[in-house]
């Protein structure tokens, strides 16, 4: 369900997170003399959150990347970025969600202290909501930060070693951990009787996965043999030639180049394809060399409205 629009970025709720709100107001211990403040500390939690989530969308864009969609759901947010593909344009579309929390820390603080100051009584309702709220945005910006793939911290550690390693490696390295300490939390979470924890270690083990395979396949993709009579006319780098895009409207996968942007599927056409290395999308035509580049041959009747060709290697970068 869409909430409302800011700066071009549409938020979004996931419908299980009023199911999950429900339940978890409903069987919260009774921390407050009035219930009302439950709710609202739920609602300032994901106003952190969506706060949190438009530092990695606003800065994204700020490095020329990709971001116009925030989606909250139970476990957090998840802001759906495609930043371009540098190390530096990643590190800092990550590490702006967290600096979000570190810019909270000292206004929660003053917020707390401050209103004891001015005479609240500490053990009232108003009182332990800002205190409250002191201890849950520190526990997300601590939380975030552990360098475990997918939350913030891990995905900051691969832009990190990005620059030594590479893209492809840097993924492996840091979903591997991910999945590795995803499982073993999930083991510990259920013979701990932590369900939700153990539904969030699963959640980290799951993206391990996730992020494991797509690794696997950028590293193939960079190993590929190379279409020479082809060049990307913005990065300049030579497609990598095998199966690596996929038809707009069958989603079949297969070499744009080497079929001039005709899907063997459907027969659909693309005028325009997407480069895999810098993400940039330019009709097949500015793509050609000259060194014996063959003519793609268009019919208007089989050209596909909307993107076309798609690159499924080069998909959102989800942060959370």
């Amino acid at each position: 369900m869409r909430l409302f629009r800011f700066a071009g970025i549409d938020v979004f709720v996931h419908y299980s997170w009023l199911l999950v709100a429900l339940f978890e107001l409903g069987n919260r211990p009774n921390d407050y003399q009035n219930s009302v403040w439950h709710v609202i500390e739920y609602l300032s939690l994901f106003a952190i959150v969506t706060l949190h989530e438009f530092g990695h969308a606003l800065a994204c864009r700020q490095v020329g990347g990709v971001a116009n969609r925030i989606m909250l759901w139970p476990l957090g947010g998840v802001a759906f970025v495609q930043p371009p593909p540098r190390p530096g344009a990643l590190l800092w579309s990550i590490v702006a969600g967290p600096l979000v929390n570190v810019v909270l820390v000292p206004i929660t603080v003053v917020a707390y202290f401050g209103a004891i100051a001015a005479g609240l009584d500490q053990t009232s309702d108003g009182a332990r909501y800002l205190f409250n709220m002191l201890c849950i945005n520190a526990g997300l910006l601590f939380f975030n930060m552990l360098p475990i793939y997918p939350l913030d911290g891990g995905q900051t550690l691969q832009a990190l070693l990005w620059f030594v390693i590479g893209r492809a490696r840097s993924l492996l390295v840091v979903s591997s951990i991910g999945l590795v300490v995803g499982a073993l939390l999930v083991g510990v979470c259920l013979l701990a009787q932590q369900y939700w924890l153990a539904l969030i270690s699963l959640f980290i083990a799951w993206r391990g996965v996730a992020g494991f395979r797509q690794g696997r396949a950028l590293s193939r993709m960079m190993r590929a043999e190379r279409h020479g009579q082809f060049a990307c006319p913005v990065c300049g780098a030579s497609p990598p030639a095998g199966e690596y895009w996929a038809c707009g409207r069958c989603r079949t996968r297969f070499d744009t180049f080497s079929h001039l942007g005709n899907c063997p599927g459907c027969g659909g056409q693309s005028l325009d394809t997407q480069c895999v290395h810098c993400h940039s999308r330019r009709p097949l035509t500015e793509w050609m060399t000259g060194r014996a580049a063959p003519a793609p041959v268009i019919d208007a009747s089989l050209v596909e409205r909307g993107p076309g060709s798609e690159n499924p290697y080069a998909s959102p970068h989800d942060s959370g």
